[in-house]
């Protein structure tokens, strides 16, 4: 993939991302709406998607299912690829004693 293209796909594949990640917490029953933002930021941010490898290359594959799948195959493939390492990360957070956020 040419650089160009790699960052286009990676500004689309943010977006679904981000769409993903609202929606997513929206169906959790135990976020606090004060606390949506926060773990909003935690769900996109580069620091988790660099868990996962380069950012940018990361948002270029969300970009690339949604490009040649639609939406809810990439929201597929978010849910099977990104949202086990989120979750494991956010359960590391909740531990009692975490230096983490919470």
């Amino acid at each position: 993939m040419l650089k160009e293209d790699k960052r286009t796909k990676a500004w689309i594949g943010d977006a679904v991302l981000a769409l993903y990640a609202r929606e997513w917490i929206l169906r959790q029953s135990d976020i606090a709406a004060k606390d949506r933002a926060e773990v909003f930021i935690q769900m996109t941010s580069n620091q988790f998607l660099a868990s996962l490898g380069e950012p940018t290359a990361m948002e270029a594959e969300i970009g690339v299912v949604y490009a040649s799948e639609g939406l809810e195959n990439a929201f597929d493939f978010i849910e099977k690829k990104f949202l086990p390492i989120f979750e494991k990360q956010r359960a590391k957070r909740k531990r009692p004693g975490s230096y983490r956020d919470k």
